[in-house]
């Protein structure tokens, strides 16, 4: 996988768009069940990514994607901030400059290993990691970007049926139950427009 810096800052720019469009939707949804600030949150980090182009696009890829996670994790409040910084971070130290399929895979298995440690969580618990881990096992066997984007909306939506067990949401018990959970949504959203984005490239 090889992006130039105008497909890198591409790739910022519709990270950044998925978020702060969608942020009065991710706001509402954490209305109820959390703190009512997922979509602020999200916004406020990712206007500061945005803040750090054209810059960022600048980097190499990893050194791209560890900037990000650091501004996430510096910016965005909640328990947000530092997963999603982390995953970023994690995936920018464990990619080389150029990945192929594989070691990309492989990235992503050890970002998803340090939310893990960092939340304390797994999958089925009604957090990111729900998006996080089935995405990973559509992305390890194969799957294209429509199919990776299309299990990242399915995933999030799988998880209103669920009891939340960490986070926030856990403290409502099984009123929980029944609302999507914000994390999770903010990360299908985020997943959606960075394959979109690859897709082109790859295409191009």
């Amino acid at each position: 996988m090889s992006l130039d810096r105008t497909s890198r800052e591409n790739l910022v720019r519709a990270l950044a768009e998925s978020v702060i469009q969608h942020a009065d939707e991710l706001t509402s949804l954490d209305q109820a069940i959390g703190d009512g600030d997922h979509g602020l949150n999200m916004k406020r980090g990712f206007e500061a990514v945005l803040a750090t182009l054209p810059g960022l696009a600048d980097k190499s890829l990893p050194e791209m994607l560890k900037s990000i996670g650091m501004t996430l994790v510096m910016k965005v409040g909640g328990a947000s901030g530092p997963l999603v910084g982390t995953f970023f971070m994690e995936l920018g130290k464990a990619l080389p400059e150029l990945p192929t399929r594989a070691e990309f895979v492989a990235a992503t298995d050890m970002a998803i290993n340090a939310v893990k440690a960092r939340g304390r969580s797994e999958a089925g618990q009604k957090t990111l990691l729900d998006v996080l881990v089935p995405v990973q096992a559509v992305l390890a066997a194969g799957g294209d970007a429509r199919a990776i984007a299309l299990e990242a909306v399915q995933a999030a939506d799988r998880t209103t049926p669920m009891l939340a067990i960490r986070g926030r949401a856990s403290f409502l018990g099984e009123r929980s139950i029944g609302h999507m959970d914000p994390g999770s949504r903010s990360t299908s959203l985020l997943i959606g427009a960075a394959v979109k984005v690859l897709e082109f490239e790859a295409r191009s």
